[in-house]
């Protein structure tokens, strides 16, 4: 085991969503322990214990695992339930994990206990003038619900301008987004299976 991670303690609540969020991104990427030990540069054992709970990633491991699945560092740190009737079923509004940042005009919270999962819920928050460059294929169906702000989505290569209670999905096709609009633009987003 590295020095630079920890032996968890029994029923470290962090550590068991951590490793059961790491486990569904692997999966829903379609990629092995030994795949994803090699990409690290670890061993397939630090990989599996860190997937059951049984160590506890460094800061520049957890780095190393979001530059891998492309996600942001900021999703592997989790706002607990504040009961255990809570845990896996209930996200309360002030504990959400918050994704992004508002200098790339896209700020999402997981509504989503975990990934665990067969999908994600996200909450978005696109800010006015935001957008993405190109378009971006995932292995995913999608869809969304516009619940404040003007909204537009290029999905395979046609743009369509979505209003205040207008929603959409697509499966495994080309998309990108941008907010025209002079307000943030707020969209609950489903993603099937979790990409984050």
């Amino acid at each position: 085991m590295s020095p630079a991670s920890t032996v968890r303690k029994e029923g470290d609540v962090a550590s068991d969503l951590l490793a059961n969020d790491l486990r569904a991104l692997r999966k829903s990427r379609g990629l092995t322990l030994a795949e994803i030990a090699l990409k690290l540069g670890r061993s397939v054992g630090w990989v599996s214990q860190v997937e059951r709970g049984l160590s506890t990633p460094s800061i520049g491991d957890l780095r190393a695992f979001a530059e891998l699945f492309g996600v942001p560092i900021s999703l592997f740190f989790a706002h607990e339930a504040t009961n255990e009737a809570e845990r896996g079923v209930i996200v309360r509004s002030g504990r959400r994990r918050t994704l992004g940042s508002s200098e790339s005009g896209l700020v999402e919270e997981l509504l989503s206990p975990d990934l665990g999962g067969s999908f994600e819920m996200l909450r978005s928050i696109f800010a006015p003038g935001a957008g993405m460059a190109k378009p971006v294929t995932r292995p995913t169906e999608e869809a969304g619900y516009v619940v404040s702000g003007s909204f537009d989505i290029e999905i395979d290569g046609t743009w369509h301008r979505l209003g205040e209670g207008d929603s959409f999905r697509f499966d495994h096709k080309p998309f990108r987004w941008r907010n025209q609009g002079s307000v943030a633009a707020v969209v609950i987003w489903v993603v099937a299976p979790p990409v984050y």
